[in-house]
């Protein structure tokens, strides 16, 4: 069927439907997802074959023997939790795995009984929707952009970035517009000023021992300083502002106009993943979509004169 005739039968359909029905029609075709599956695109098919390829070569948990620090923490939380890389395997790919035996949703509140209780998972990827979200819905152009994606991993964002944006540059992991550079963020000054979209994913919190999340937080803070460049980050825990802080001192001093502060606090597991559950509750509604998601991009202003406080009183 062509596309004159394609829509020779949808108009037909229209014009079948009651009236009363025909706004509930009509809004079910721009918002629901029963849709999906017809508008895949050649970049989403891109990004699944590449995550079909890496869990080939991956073990199921896609955690390298050298992030012992987030295998650690991840071990430490209250509840049984397990790693399940967002980038690698859907939902659809995590029923799969579990309908075959090798993971679980559910673990046992009194062994050998039936009483139980479902497991946490936590990812440190984008999933393919978040990062066509990111790069289409939350991100404004970046023709001619430079975009760093700090602890890439498996380099989910890169490839998003990629596909999905038309970014001169993409630093840290396809080989015309993408450079990866193994180095600690602290020894990247030059690159971190000439940045104009820094995004960064739980990297800080299950990557670095508390004094080093400070220093790096201290240096993003007096390198990224770049007028109208966007943060873009994954809040693990609920932000709290202590007056006393160095680190917020260091953070008023900068004389950013934030709505936004990101700081490192225990504060709870309530609170994990804000953005990132946000994130996810606006990718299914992504037709919606509105600019109010700039409250977690942060227009950086180093000319503004206004105080980072002034939002949060």
């Amino acid at each position: 069927m062509n596309l004159n005739d394609a829509k020779n039968e949808v108009l037909q359909v229209l014009s079948k439907t009651e009236r009363r029905h025909l706004p509930k029609l009509l809004e079910w075709l721009k918002t629901s997802d029963d849709l999906d599956d017809f508008l895949v695109d050649n970049q989403s098919v891109i990004l699944q074959s590449i995550a079909e390829d890496l869990r080939v070569c991956l073990p199921l948990e896609a955690m390298a023997p050298s992030e012992t620090m987030a295998i650690q923490k991840t071990q430490q939380k209250p509840h049984p939790t397990v790693h399940v890389d967002a980038f690698l395997y859907d939902e659809e790919a995590v029923d799969s795995l579990c309908e075959e035996g090798k993971i679980s949703r559910n673990y046992c509140l009194n062994c050998g009984s039936h009483r139980t209780a479902p497991l946490e998972f936590i990812s440190h990827s984008f999933s393919i929707p978040e990062l066509q979200f990111l790069f289409h819905n939350v991100l404004p152009g970046l023709s001619g952009k430079l975009v760093v994606d700090v602890g890439s991993r498996l380099g989910a964002v890169l490839f998003g970035g990629y596909l999905y944006s038309a970014s001169s540059q993409l630093k840290y992991g396809f080989s015309d517009r993408i450079q990866v550079i193994h180095a600690d963020i602290r020894s990247q000054s030059a690159l971190v000023q000439n940045t104009d979209v820094l995004i960064m994913n739980n990297v800080f919190e299950y990557f670095m021992e508390p004094s080093d999340q400070m220093q790096a937080w201290l240096f993003i803070s007096q390198h990224f300083r770049k007028k109208g460049a966007l943060l873009v980050t994954v809040l693990c825990k609920l932000v709290f502002l202590y007056v006393t802080s160095s680190l917020v001192l260091s953070f008023v001093q900068m004389h950013f106009c934030l709505q936004l502060f990101l700081l490192k606090q225990e504060v709870g597991e309530g609170s994990l993943h804000v953005f990132f559950l946000l994130l996810q509750a606006e990718v299914v509604h992504w037709r919606q979509f509105t600019s109010s998601f700039m409250l977690f991009c942060l227009v950086l202003q180093p000319n503004s004169t206004k105080s980072p406080t002034d939002d949060f009183s």
